[in-house]
């Protein structure tokens, strides 16, 4: 019974080593392009401009594509400290009420018929993307005469989505060298981006748009993130005094005990 039992253990374990490998694999092929360094947002969700900042980013690029739907206006106007008459003037777009949620101006069966897809909910995207990579997803668009869009993505081979700020951005270039790998075989390595079209904003300029909208994004994933840190602060401390508590009881009880 012991050999048995082995092996459906190591059964267990290998099939498990397998599931991993095969997740890794997958996860590496649909990632970034090889040579990408990607850089860290660096937003910080106690920001208040920048969320505000980030706020009016959104709904001026972003919502006519993206809904935010469980996001509610008078919601927003609460957690980033605005008045409800600069939540209509600045934000509100395509709704009538504060109470109402974040939606989208085009219609999903619009975007699937331009784009082949319906545009992403962007509610919870920081969280299941991570802040640095809409970082830099939104900063690695590059021309590509093959693409519908005629841009493609470092981060997201293939986009459907057509590159929405290039105004701002500018149009950029992929610049690539041939290395060869430890398998012999010759890659197609990304060394850098060349501008063709200059932008409105400066790169730095265009940087910390990306990031305020980044920080927006993550704020909205998460709204109660920096009350839910100050509580845990409140419990580790709690936690600390109630040791000290037990240890000094401790002590008192058994300090007769020999």
């Amino acid at each position: 019974m012991g050999n048995v039992h082995r092996m459906r253990y190591l059964s267990a374990y290998l099939l498990a080593v397998v599931l991993f490998s095969a997740i890794t694999a997958a996860h590496a092929a649909g990632g970034a392009v090889a040579g990408l360094h990607r850089e860290p947002a660096n937003n910080d969700v106690a920001n208040l401009n920048s969320l505000q900042r980030g706020a009016s980013n959104f709904m001026n690029y972003c919502s006519g594509c993206h809904s935010a739907r469980y996001v509610r206006y008078n919601t927003l106007a609460e957690g980033l400290q605005l008045s409800e008459e600069q939540v209509i003037d600045n934000l509100m777009f395509n709704a009538e009420k504060t109470h109402e949620t974040i939606l989208s101006a085009m219609q999903s069966g619009d975007a699937e018929r331009w784009f082949g897809v319906a545009a992403p909910d962007l509610s919870l995207i920081a969280r299941s993307r991570g802040a640095d990579y809409l970082y830099s997803f939104l900063r690695t668009f590059y021309l590509d005469e093959s693409r519908p869009s005629g841009v493609n993505n470092m981060e997201l081979a293939g986009v459907s989505m057509p590159h929405v700020l290039w105004e701002l951005q500018g149009l950029q270039k992929a610049i690539y060298e041939e290395e060869i790998g430890t398998d012999g075989v010759a890659h197609d390595v990304f060394v850098k981006f060349e501008t063709v079209t200059e932008g409105v904003l400066s790169p730095d300029e265009y940087d910390r748009f990306v990031r305020d909208t980044v920080n927006f994004l993550d704020y909205i994933s998460e709204p109660m993130q920096l009350e839910r840190r100050s509580l845990g602060v409140w419990v580790l401390m709690f936690l600390l005094v109630f040791l000290i508590i037990a240890y000094m009881l401790k002590k008192e009880v058994w300090k007769d005990v020999h």
